[in-house]
């Protein structure tokens, strides 16, 4: 198998799963070793051979989605969204939530190994609001990612983008790891859930969503992703994307930046029709 036959197979395969081969072009290396395992695994001859045997047995599907799962995460990934993120997202989601007396509500959607909600919640305890109550639910399609996660032990090069000074304050050495302690774990929950079939219930103050929607799924399946992540954020809450990803247009949010987009409050939904939303009730 070359990268030109398996380049060719994803562009024939990815629609039919709802995905797109624009944003599989740059990392397809990792899915066609994967592939070239897969059919050394059912002992067929080719590329050819594998498309025959997915046109003739319909849930080998669910086996090649598996294949195509990208999970690539650092801590503060992205430096730029993330300083905006700490300078003026999370400092109003901590104002409109303890103006209302709650706890603010965090959802990192495509979670891989928790860098992205744990970054959250370090840059909340240590850099915006010490002390205030946030809850940060951290999903992810892939139970492996989950299970990591919830170690919150990592190698160095998973740390290499944030702060050296939150470095030191944040984690604790073991042998070749850095673990998160855990005051910065507390309040953070992870649960295996596909974004494709199934979405919290429940409103959200922030939602990041970054390299997943928007960098792999068709156009069709954005828009009504987009759409169900619109209805869970409170009305002046945050939507955050990747650095390369572009949104469908929505004139529900307002673009604060290419990454960072606020829902407009409608001035017919308070807090309650936020919820009803999210609840789909």
């Amino acid at each position: 198998m070359n990268d030109g036959e398996c380049a060719a197979f994803l562009q024939w395969a990815l629609p039919r799963i709802d995905l797109r081969w624009a944003g599989f072009r740059k990392v397809r290396r990792q899915v066609c070793r994967r592939l070239h395992r897969r059919v050394a695994e059912l002992g067929l001859d080719g590329l050819a051979a594998y498309r025959a045997r997915l046109e003739a047995d319909p849930p080998e599907w669910a086996v090649f989605d598996t294949m195509c799962r990208i999970t690539i995460s650092r801590f503060h990934r992205d430096r730029g969204v993330f300083e905006a993120v700490r300078r003026e997202v999370l400092p109003d989601v901590a104002a409109r939530a303890q103006a209302e007396g709650r706890a603010a509500e965090a959802w990192s959607a495509g979670c891989a190994s928790g860098e992205e909600a744990y970054t959250v919640r370090v840059l909340w305890d240590l850099e915006v609001v010490p002390g205030a109550p946030l809850n940060v639910l951290a999903t992810d399609v892939d139970p492996a990612m989950i299970a990591r996660a919830r170690q919150a032990c990592y190698a160095p090069g998973s740390l290499r983008e944030l702060p050296p000074g939150l470095v030191e304050r944040a984690f604790e050495r073991r042998g070749r790891e850095a673990c998160l302690k855990p005051e910065h774990r507390a309040g953070v929950d992870f649960a295996a859930q596909d974004l494709r079939a199934a979405m919290p219930e429940r409103a959200f103050d922030l939602i990041l969503c970054r390299y997943l929607a928007f960098t792999y799924f068709a156009e069709p399946l954005q828009r009504r992703v987009l759409a169900a992540l619109v209805e869970r954020l409170r009305p002046g809450g945050w939507l955050v994307i990747g650095t390369h990803e572009r949104l469908p247009e929505t004139p529900e949010l307002e673009a604060v930046s290419p990454q960072v987009f606020k829902r407009v409050p409608s001035p017919l939904a308070g807090e309650g029709g936020a919820r009803r939303e999210a609840t789909g009730g």
